[in-house]
C-alpha cells in the first residue's frame, strides 16, 4: 500500500504542470436565463483551439459537454472571442486558436425555480510554437442560486 502510494505520488510529480487554468462561473441575468462563463487562463506563449476548426485532421477543437439535467436547457451555441487564424506548419493546415484568457459562454434556460448545479466538462488541447500536450478533459460544477420570480 505504501509503495503504490509513493509511486503514484512520484508519477504525479513527474507530470508537467498544465499551462492553462480554468475557472467557471454562473450569473443569473435579468431575463432569468443563466450565463455560464468558462475562462481559460493561459501561460504566455500557449494557446487553446477554437470550438470550430477548418478540419478535423489536426488539433482537437475545444468542446463543452453538460451532464443531462431536468433543471435547465442549453440555449444556442457557445460564444467565444474572435479566434486568431493562421497556417500552422506543425499540422500543415490553417488553425483557429485563442491565447491569453479567452472566455467561452453559454446561456441556459432554467426549468426549475430553486437553486441547481450545472455539471459538465471542457475538453481541450493546448499548444505553443514548439509542442502540444495531449488533449485533457476538465470537469466543472457551477452552483446557480435560486432565481428571482418575475411578476
Amino acid at each position: 500500500m505504501t509503495i503504490s502510494f509513493l509511486l503514484a505520488s512520484v508519477i504525479a510529480l513527474l507530470q508537467p504542470k498544465s499551462p492553462v487554468a480554468w475557472s467557471f462561473s454562473g450569473h443569473v441575468q435579468e431575463d432569468g436565463r443563466v450565463r455560464v462563463t468558462c475562462v481559460a487562463q493561459l501561460e504566455e506563449g500557449w494557446h487553446v483551439y477554437a470550438t470550430v476548426l477548418p478540419s478535423d485532421q489536426g488539433p482537437i477543437a475545444t468542446s463543452f459537454r453538460f451532464e443531462p439535467s431536468t433543471a435547465f436547457t442549453v440555449v444556442g451555441a457557445v460564444s467565444e472571442p474572435e479566434a486568431k487564424e493562421e497556417y500552422d506548419p506543425n499540422f500543415g493546415m490553417v488553425v483557429r486558436y485563442h491565447g491569453g484568457a479567452p472566455a467561452f459562454e453559454f446561456l441556459l434556460q432554467p426549468t426549475v425555480q430553486g437553486p441547481f448545479t450545472v455539471k459538465g466538462e471542457v475538453e481541450y488541447m493546448v499548444c505553443n510554437d514548439k509542442t502540444c500536450l495531449p488533449p485533457v478533459a476538465v470537469a466543472f460544477a457551477v452552483e446557480v442560486p435560486q432565481q428571482v420570480q418575475k411578476h
